[in-house]
Formats: C-alpha cells, structure tokens, sequence
C-alpha cells in the first residue's frame, strides 16, 4: 500500500525525517502552496512516524474555487492530521514558518523545518540512491536510456538525480527537465546550485555548470500551478491509452514536453527514453474544472 496516495516526494522525506529523528525533533514543519504534494506526503510520513504536523501553505497559485481550497491534498491533509495554516496571498511563507517554529519551542518542543518541496541537500539524496537504483535497472535489463524525463519544480529531484548520474560516471544532460515553477534561466541556476551542494556533501570533487544540464521553460505556460491545454491532453492521453494518472502541476506538464519533443523530432525515433512518474494524482480533484471539457 502507498504511504499517503505516493509521490517522488516520499525518497525525500526519507531522509528529511530521519534527520529530524536523529536530531530529537518533534514537530515537522512544513512550507509549500495549497496544493502541496509535499505537505500532503509530509502530513502521511509524520502520521506513520509520531511527529507532529504543520502545514504553512501559501497561495501560489490564482486559482480560487471551493474545490482548490477543499478538495486534492488539502483534503488529505486534514485526514492525515496536520495542523494547517494557510496564509493570505501576501503573506510570507518563510517567515511565518520561522514565527511558528518559536512559538512550539515556546511550548517546550522542537520544530525541523522541512522548505519548498523538501529540496534540501539532505532531501536530495533520496534521488542520489534513485539515480543508482536507475543505473543498477539498466544493466539489469540491457537498456540504455537516452534520456531521463522529469519535471522540475523546487529542483531537488532533477539535483539529486544528476548528482547520481555524476557519481556513476554519467553525463547529467541526460537529464531532460520541463520546469513548472520558475522560468528556465532561474530554474538552471538554482538546480546547479543545489547539485553543487549535494556532491560537496558527499565529498565527490566534481562542479557543474548550468550549461551542463538541460531544462525547458516551454510547458511552464502562465506560471505553476496555471493549467495549460497542453497539459490537459497529455494527462487525457495517458489517462485514455494506459490507464494511468499525471498529476496536473508537474508530471502532466513533463508529459507534454515529452510528447512534443517527440512529435518535433528533438527526440529521435527509436530512442530509449524514461519518463519518470512523480505521482501527484490527488491534485487532479482540485483541478476538475480543467478537465470538464469533453
């Protein structure tokens, strides 16, 4: 059975909520939007683990239906007993996350902050172990993956994997990354800075330069969380040909780029190319009204 409805984010929780426990913390404090499918992951990983639950989640997105603000992740949310606090638009997430933090250890306990995404260098090793397990299945099966496809949203995940790639002695630009949470110069900086800091932390003496690695700003339309038609009909499309389910803020968006790097022929036909599937799927009843259309 899946921890919490599944996600990509559990390899990072892994390690976040270790850290926390090694540490003697009690709390887990978490920031990201409404719709976070970190926090509802983060929410789940507490309830299994004993620690105490809270959500700072912020409005990231403009989107104002009932069904955004009650329904997806924050409705399981509130089933996994966090506490939540969701902020006004102009509020800091970061800074109430910080107040909040004072006012438990006022109360004689201890809050691990867990930021955006859990994408720590500690958060990132959860896909360090991820890329390893990804070349180990490789050999296992015979196939060379041309590409490794991935949406890139707080960049822990596409770090951590590159970082892997770097320790197996692979080129990182086998990456192929569609962000959907800044634009793609912002995006490349922030990712190569975190993939810096995972391989320091691990003692591998090895830099990478943003031109190393490849990210798309195509898919990320009018900004995160905003659906785009692109990404309706890639989600429609999996949905209808395998019976299988993208989320709408990440993996749908890396699913179009895939399908239009295809169709444009950036990616050559006969290409062994691995989509990566980083769950999400409870977003999808937030998002209802993007898919009402027959």
């Amino acid at each position: 059975m899946e921890l919490g409805g599944g996600g990509n984010k559990l390899r990072k929780l892994e390690f976040l909520i270790g850290q926390a426990k090694k540490g003697g913390y009690d709390t887990l404090v978490v920031t990201g939007g409404v719709q976070s499918n970190f926090a509802r992951l983060a929410a789940a990983a507490c309830a299994r683990t004993g620690l105490a639950c809270e959500l700072v989640l912020a409005q990231m997105v403009p989107r104002d239906t009932e069904i955004y603000h009650a329904n997806g992740n924050v409705l399981l949310d509130r089933l996994f007993g966090a506490h939540i606090h969701i902020l006004d638009p102009a509020d800091d997430a970061g800074a109430y996350a910080t107040r909040r933090i004072e006012e438990i250890g006022e109360t004689g306990r201890r809050a691990f902050v867990a930021p955006l995404g859990g994408s720590t260098t500690a958060g990132c090793l959860g896909y360090v172990d991820c890329a390893f397990e990804l070349a180990r299945q490789s050999a296992e099966i015979g196939v060379r993956f041309d590409q490794i496809v991935i949406p890139n949203g707080s960049g822990g995940m596409h770090a951590g994997l590159a970082a892997g790639l770097i320790i197996a002695g692979l080129h990182p630009s086998r990456i192929a990354a569609h962000t959907v949470l800044s634009p793609a110069e912002k995006c490349l900086s922030a990712t190569a800075e975190k993939i810096d800091a995972v391989l320091k932390f691990l003692s591998f003496d090895a830099r990478v330069a943003s031109n190393d690695l490849r990210i798309s700003g195509a898919q990320l339309g009018d900004g995160y969380g905003i659906p785009t038609h692109s990404m309706v009909e890639a989600v429609r499309l999996l949905a209808r040909s395998e019976g299988l389910l993208l989320d709408p803020v990440y993996g749908g968006k890396a699913f179009a780029g895939l399908l239009f790097d295809i169709e444009s022929g950036a990616i050559a036909p006969q290409s062994n190319v691995l989509f990566i599937m980083t769950g999400g799927s409870p977003g999808l009843y937030a998002y209802a009204d993007a898919f009402t259309a027959t």
